[in-house]
């Protein structure tokens, strides 16, 4: 008979109800012939990774942009005039660009190699009544898996035994503390983190063991549901990438217009048609700046080498500049924002309570000091230390912890305050234990002491004043009456409330206790405070975020009080803020109307959200044009991380999930790594601002010098190949110089660009203009006062007209300057790479003009001293006229 499968909401099922569904036994498990015929059935149980892009198609990526499909359009023409040297010049311009794009992304992707996992997880089975250990791979539904402390959960089941069985499902449901697993049936509408009687693949056992039967496997689990999440949403282009292309089209635009100009009236005209030819393709070839997509590449790169450094893995070239044009942050909280790590908040003693803190391995008080003996104090410590089966060992330089992380805390409280917990073990025998359970509440431990026995118990708050009669205040012991024990479950309420896990502490000194008694008649000492602390970092960070313009938005599994609490902590609401949006409260995204989506975008945490709503999220505060960045280190935040235009997950506890899907992977999981990156992304969007500008400027006046000398000294204009020429070097080192230029100090003081604003605003259009008539009035004039005052040789023209725009276009690189910086101390001037790159200009135009072959090439004469001068001195016009026009007038229109 065959099995209903997939099947919904195992939860709501009894224990014999679940076995019967799944046709299986929970002693005996399946038949290893029925197990093999499932898994024919059913598939393998294995988690299909993002397949990556081979080698070939990766380089192939690199010719995707439109200035590179037009110059490949054009090779073609001077092939048919046997043209080669130019031809061959458009390919390797072609081929230059690609090769950076294509070593950078694989450098990132070998990164990436080195942080994946390679572990084969085995898990423990029934099968015809014997245990035995397969990989989790071959598990199928209707095996009865056995789990216990350290195992990896290899498929959701449904639990059918539990003894103090918990799991740390954090990666999924973003909930820091473990959970309590029982068998008892849950309903079908509960929350993931509230299926108690449930485990779900890639979740750890924290403590205890019990037994599951597999109900789902591979993509029917939960974490198959959110890997489905992954390769059905989409990425988007980035921004960078939308404003080339948007930048290509216009450059594209203008040169066929000039193209096509400039043919209609040579045929006019009369003139030649393959003069009109030639020069048409000269305009072509001044119009589109060759170097953009060579310059833009390496700008990325260098920011990429930068990120690195600052432990930053950035797999995407264009994820650079993305996040320096970020306006929203989409964070998650566990193992985001704070330590993933639970550790003691606040003391609750019957006269005072204290918040502490643990800083390596030192015990702080921060809202008053304790007594060198503080007996209530003394008290907890010793309960938590006794009352307690976790340990931490040394392994090599590191602590290795087990256990609950409850108990992991409570033995790091112990050791900061200046004693060992192994020394009160050793001097605390134990006798006896009674285990914590979903019934009790309560775990105890009747111990020998050096008085005679001592009883410690811990527990939540209700089932542990039930059990004392007496409470401890300083050294005085009395009774506890109802009032009190009241007045302590309202406080403790008051505590969870602010987002703590509260447990309560008693104990009994006692000679005459035995196993029989020794959790009767406690003593009341106090209770403890746990929280998932937030990193230390992270405030500082958030506040430079905000500082910048950066909204900050949390969204988590976790429960609301804890989620909020947290965010109150790191800075990212206010003390006073008291609104949370629950997932259960969100409609589906079809059902969202303007005033749920406004409430989303005015609320700054989410709690208890699953990956489809984090996912939705993010594609509401897309919708409204913003930028988003989404971090995470969570299964869950996979989907999310890849529809946000930049996705950061965590390299060292993020999974494996995770990192694959993000753009960025943070090596050190520091939040600070991320304002770091975004400030360097804000520099590389500057610089290729700054460069654009320069290029354009620069390909602008090629064109008008092609064009005025067109029609005023046609012999004279510029030939294509002189063109190609000056854009791949005159033109690209100076502006890879200011693409790898240190920015503006304060740039992280400044709110992010507006991501509608185009690359080029019309403030600089208006600055590109004024650049290239300045350019080409200077060319045009050292053409004519040649022409005029020494020969009328055509080719010295055009030598003379190539020469002199060679280096004011070198020497307009000063221009670039910002508008208010010191003429002569600036960010141009004081960037080395500028000086070198000028330096090697003028070197290739001196080789050039010496080799005979590249001379003939570029057609190219010999040019007396005085031709010389006259090219050197109009070059320098430019400069002078336009630094002369920001002093008087252009501070006002340039940017």
């Amino acid at each position: 008979m065959k099995i209903p499968y997939p099947f919904q909401n195992p939860q709501t099922l009894s224990v014999e109800e679940v076995l019967n569904t799944f046709q299986t036994d929970g002693t005996q498990g399946l038949s290893k012939a029925e197990a093999e015929k499932r898994k024919a059935e059913f598939g393998s149980n294995a988690y299909q990774v993002k397949k990556q892009k081979s080698i070939w198609k990766l380089f192939i990526q690199q010719f995707q942009s439109l200035i590179v499909y037009f110059l490949a359009a054009f090779i073609p023409v001077p092939l048919y005039f046997k043209d080669y040297p130019e031809a061959i010049a458009i390919v390797v311009v072609i081929l230059i660009n690609a090769a950076i794009g294509f070593f950078m992304e694989m450098q990132a992707r070998n990164s990436m190699k080195a942080l994946r996992e390679m572990d084969v997880i085995l898990s423990r089975v029934l099968r015809d009544g014997n245990l035995i250990e397969i990989p989790s791979e071959q598990i199928t539904p209707g095996d009865i898996v056995l789990l216990e402390a350290g195992d990896i959960v290899p498929g959701d089941g449904r639990i059918i035994e539990s003894n103090q069985l918990q799991c740390d499902e954090s990666s999924l449901t973003g909930e820091s503390l473990p959970t309590d697993k029982k068998i008892d049936i849950v309903s079908s509408d509960a929350s993931l983190g509230d299926r108690h009687n449930m485990v779900f693949k890639g979740a750890s056992v924290l403590n205890g063991n019990g037994k599951a039967v597999i109900t789902g496997i591979s993509k029917n689990t939960e974490l198959g549901t959110i890997t489905s999440l992954v390769e059905s949403s989409t990425e988007n282009s980035t921004p960078l990438d939308k404003k080339l292309n948007e930048l290509s089209k216009k450059l594209i635009w203008v040169t066929v217009a000039m193209t096509v100009v400039f043919a209609i009236s040579g045929i006019i005209q009369g003139k030649d048609w393959v003069l009109i030819v030639e020069t048409s393709l000269a305009l072509a070839v001044a119009a589109i700046p060759e170097g953009l997509p060579i310059v833009a590449t390496v700008a990325l790169a260098y920011g990429m080498l930068l990120m690195a450094k600052d432990n930053a893995i950035v797999k995407k070239l264009s994820s650079v500049e993305t996040l320096g044009s970020t306006n929203v942050i989409l964070t998650d909280k566990t193992g985001t924002l704070t330590e993933n790590k639970i550790f003691v908040e606040t003391l609750s003693f019957p006269e005072e309570k204290l918040d502490v803190s643990i800083s390596g391995n030192t015990l702080k008080f921060h809202n008053g000091e304790i007594e060198k003996s503080h007996d209530n104090f003394d008290k907890l410590r010793l309960i938590g230390a006794l009352c307690n089966n976790a340990s931490i060992t040394k392994e090599g330089e590191k602590d290795k912890t087990t256990g609950d992380p409850i108990e992991i805390a409570l033995i790091h409280l112990t050791n900061s305050s200046g004693i060992s917990i192994n020394e009160i073990k050793n001097k605390f025998s134990r006798i006896a234990e009674e285990p914590f359970s979903s019934e009790t509440k309560i775990m105890a431990t009747l111990n020998k002491s050096p008085e005679g026995h001592f009883a410690a118990a811990k527990g939540s708050v209700e089932h542990i004043v039930e059990k004392c009669t007496k409470i401890l205040s300083g050294s005085t012991v009395s009774d506890l009456t109802d009032e009190t024990r009241n007045k302590i479950i309202s406080e403790s309420e008051q505590m969870a409330e602010g987002g703590l896990r509260v447990l309560a502490f008693g104990f009994r000194d006692d000679q005459e206790l035995n196993k029989e008694n020794y959790l009767q008649d406690l003593v009341y000492a106090g209770m403890i405070g746990f929280l998932d602390p937030p990193r230390l970092e992270i405030k500082d960070a958030i506040a430079s975020c905000r500082k910048a313009g950066i909204k900050v938005v949390m969204i988590t599994g976790d429960h609301p009080k804890t989620a909020l609490n947290i965010a109150k902590k790191v800075g990212l609401v206010d003390q006073d803020e008291s609104n949370v949006i629950t997932g259960k409260d969100i409609p589906k995204i079809d059902d969202l109307n303007d005033d749920w989506k406004k409430k989303i975008l005015n609320t700054a945490v989410f709690a208890r959200t699953t990956p489809q709503q984090k996912l939705d999220i993010a594609h509401i505060y897309q919708q409204q044009g913003n930028i988003v960045a989404m971090t995470g280190d969570g299964i869950n935040d996979a989907p999310a991380l890849k529809k946000a235009d930049v996705g950061i997950a965590m390299g060292l506890r993020g999974t494996q999930v995770a990192k694959e899907t993000a753009s960025i992977v943070l090596k050190d999981d520091s939040f600070t790594s991320i304002a770091k990156a975004v400030s360097y992304g804000r520099e590389i969007f500057q610089n290729i601002q700054k460069f654009v500008i320069y290029l354009i400027s620069c390909n602008l006046s090629e064109i008008l010098v092609v064009t005025t000398l067109g029609f005023i000294a046609p012999s004279s204009t510029l030939l294509p190949l002189q063109i190609l020429f000056l854009n791949m070097v005159t033109d690209v080192f100076p502006a890879l110089a200011l693409g790898v230029g240190k920015g503006d100090k304060t740039i992280m003081e400044k709110p992010p660009r507006d991501p509608k604003m185009r690359m080029i605003t019309n403030k600089n259009w208006i600055e590109i203009a004024f650049y290239s008539l300045a350019l080409t009035l200077t060319v045009v004039a050292a053409e004519f006062y040649c022409s005029w005052t020494i020969t009328e040789d055509p080719q010295v023209g055009n030598n003379v007209a190539f020469i002199t725009l060679a280096f004011s276009q070198l020497f307009h690189v000063f221009n670039m300057a910002s508008p208010k910086a010191n003429i002569f101390v600036n960010e141009i001037t004081k960037n080395k790479y500028i000086w070198f790159s000028l330096i090697l200009c003028t070197i290739l135009l001196v080789v050039v003009y010496f080799i005979p072959a590249l001379k003939e090439v570029l057609y190219l004469t010999n040019l007396n001293y005085r031709i010389w001068l006259i090219c050197i001195s109009f070059s320098f016009l430019p400069l002078v006229l336009i630094q002369i026009y920001k002093g008087i007038w252009g501070r006002k229109v340039m940017v």
